[in-house]
């Protein structure tokens, strides 16, 4: 009866305490996308968006707009997100196989988890006090997690790669990425240029789609 009396205590204590991710390592590995890790998810408003500007016929006449892109707080991200962060073993080998990391830049893979959880930590205290969630002025993005992280990222999925029970800094970092480019118009001056480009040229260089063959009559 002791020792079942200890097991039973430990079961307890568990969703307490930093060992958490012994439950939820499991499912989070089950749960865990089977499509390659360098394929980003696209967006289905903004493939409509560019299915429509090249075939304008097809644009129903009704079409409503997209009521938001990318994540910008704990509300945005999916129940995958925050079992993610939640699993998190805090090892740190997502930071350890960073390049970012490695070079001196401020990105942390295991930082981006662990203020994903404690977000969600608050957010849920701020709901069992107030009954519902009562806006705090608070967000992840900017409030834990600044833009130079976020820009410091090379998408190359090492920390994805690393670690040990399938968790994915990196779909965080692209949805936070997205709300800041397409919501915040807050983007690098050279990559307003390109986004200039491809919107009016379907394509990254500043070339009319007619005249992009007359390179070969050069040669």
């Amino acid at each position: 009866m002791v020792a079942y009396s200890r097991y039973f205590y430990l079961l307890n204590y568990l969703p307490y305490s930093k060992h958490l991710h012994i439950i939820l390592a499991f499912p989070n590995a089950y749960y865990n996308k089977l499509a390659p890790m360098g394929k980003m998810e696209n967006m289905p408003a903004i493939q409509n968006e560019v299915l429509y500007a090249m075939q304008p016929e097809l644009a129903p006449a009704d079409a409503a707009p997209p009521g938001k892109f990318g994540a910008k707080d704990i509300m945005d991200l999916s129940w995958k997100n925050l079992l993610d962060a939640y699993s998190c073993t805090e090892c740190g080998r997502c930071s350890a196989a960073c390049p970012a990391n490695i070079t001196g830049k401020k990105l942390s893979p295991r930082k981006i988890m662990m203020d994903t959880r404690d977000r969600a930590e608050e957010v849920g205290s701020n709901i069992n006090t107030n009954k519902e969630f009562k806006d705090d002025g608070k967000s992840l993005l900017h409030d834990y997690i600044t833009v130079e992280e976020l820009r410091a990222c090379t998408t190359c999925n090492a920390c994805v790669q690393e670690c040990p029970v399938s968790i994915n800094p990196l779909d965080i970092i692209l949805q936070l990425r997205r709300q800041l480019v397409m919501e915040e118009s807050n983007a690098p001056q050279e990559w307003n240029v390109m986004f200039s480009n491809v919107e009016n040229n379907f394509a990254p260089w500043k070339f009319s789609p007619d005249d992009r063959d007359k390179w070969t009559e050069t040669i």
